[in-house]
């Protein structure tokens, strides 16, 4: 058999996959770069992104620093307000003396356990704390980016040159929740449907949003006209996440539940869609939490179904897999938060589902504005001046409605975009004739 180019991405053999492409991995994308080459670019962005955050990696931020230059970040303060000085277990010990308007134990499982290793390594200091997780989310990235490089090969720049890297990649603990996601892509597209769904369910037990991806991986399938592996996929995915979960569910109830809580009470956030209309609307801050709950999920769902039906409709054949892109972008448009590390989910799907660079370039772009005036509009509302606090509100809630255009701009371009054929199936080589034994 001729050799298969190492550039061609991870998938079934050609002969596995249906005729509408359902199985078949992203489209090839010659490897004209090595990964050395990619972790070194990876390597510098994070440089940039510690030079930006260094000023708030010390403990003392009584100049407003967090704010006015923009280097806010959770892997600082977290350690006091989760209560990880000490030896305390997340969950199973309870939090002590938390202030009516303050959290504790808010992330999930994975999450809280990953700070709390790092917690373990650095001691009470707040900047030991730092690095601490540092490292661990720039393991996360460098794994990211090898995910990369084997499903599309070049592409992987979308993710390793991206702004948003750099500004957030520190900010909280989402590369994390993005590495466990992007692994789980890989599985699936080279056919580990168990792995996959492992995979799906470690992520959500660190982020919830990673079980969203279990929708379009398991319709993959089932298209595939392969639903015993969509079925593994999905009991895989439950499976890992209850296998985390339930021995905290059980021996630690109430502050396993606190993050649940928490996000359900929620109010919308300042940089939501949801407090831009409840503005527009009434003048005011949105003030009944559990509508929107439920407005949220019901708009999530409404589109979710019209974009699928849409695409379908345009290209019966596309891979349902790459539902991923819109099934994000729709979540966090209609989400009550949006947080600025949320914008870290996006960067893998760039490079796998909208190789698209204008509508890239337009994305990071207003998404750097997005991340520096809404510092500068917290630090303006602390009563702060000077730096990004100077900046007018109007630019943040300008940049917020910029942001949520072009991303709407990017769910018509994936509806649009048409995916090349599935490969064929090379053919056999032609086997030399065997000259006859003169002796018979």
């Amino acid at each position: 058999m001729p050799h298969r180019d190492a550039s061609e991405p991870a998938g079934p053999p050609p002969s596995s996959r249906t005729p509408d492409g359902d199985n078949r991995a992203v489209p090839a994308s010659t490897r004209t770069i090595g990964i050395g080459v990619v972790f070194l670019l990876v390597a510098g962005t994070l440089a940039v992104g510690l030079a930006f955050k260094l000023p708030c990696a010390v403990d003392d931020w009584t100049d407003g620093r967090a704010f006015t230059r923009g280097c806010y970040t959770d892997l600082v303060g977290l350690i006091q307000s989760e209560q990880l000085t000490g030896g305390r277990l997340p969950y199973l010990d309870p939090c002590q003396g938390v202030a009516e308007d303050s959290t504790c134990d808010e992330y999930p499982v994975l999450t809280m356990y990953t700070m709390r290793l790092a917690a373990w390594a650095s001691g009470p200091s707040n900047t030991r704390f730092f690095f601490a997780n540092a490292i661990l989310m720039w393991i996360a990235a460098f794994w990211i980016a090898f995910c990369l490089h084997i499903m599309v090969g070049r592409r992987v720049l979308y993710f390793a040159l991206a702004p948003t890297l750099a500004l957030a990649a520190t900010s909280n603990w989402d590369l994390l929740t993005v590495a466990i996601t992007t692994a789980a892509t890989l599985a699936y597209l080279r056919r580990r449907d168990g792995w996959s769904g492992v995979l799906l369910g470690l992520g959500a037990a660190a982020k919830l949003y990673p079980a969203l991806f279990i929708i379009p991986f398991v319709a993959g399938r089932f298209r595939g006209a392969e639903p015993d592996r969509g079925i593994r996929l999905l009991w895989a995915a439950a499976g890992a996440w209850v296998a985390v979960n339930l021995p905290f569910a059980i021996w630690g109830t109430t502050g396993w539940l606190e993050f649940y809580q928490n996000s359900k009470a929620r109010p919308a956030s300042w940089n939501s869609l949801w407090e831009a209309a409840c503005k527009l609307a009434t003048g005011q801050s949105c003030a009944n939490t559990s509508l929107i709950n439920v407005a949220s999920i019901l708009l999530f769902v409404a589109w979710v179904v019209v974009i699928w039906a849409v695409k379908a409709r345009r290209d019966p054949g596309f891979a349902r897999w790459t539902l991923g892109f819109p099934i994000l972008v729709v979540f966090l448009l209609t989400n009550k938060v949006y947080s600025p590390q949320f914008s870290l989910w996006l960067l893998p799907w760039f490079a796998l589902a909208l190789p698209n660079l204008r509508l890239f370039i337009a994305f990071e772009t207003i998404d750097v504005v997005v991340f520096l005036t809404e510092f500068g509009w917290l630090g303006a509302a602390s009563g702060l001046e000077g730096g990004l606090a100077d900046i007018p509100t109007w630019v943040f809630e300008l940049a917020i409605l910029g942001r949520a255009a072009i991303l709407v701009l990017c769910v018509i371009e994936w509806i649009r975009r048409r995916e090349p054929p599935p490969e064929p199936e090379p053919p056999l080589p032609i086997p030399s004739e065997v000259p006859a034994d003169v002796s018979a």
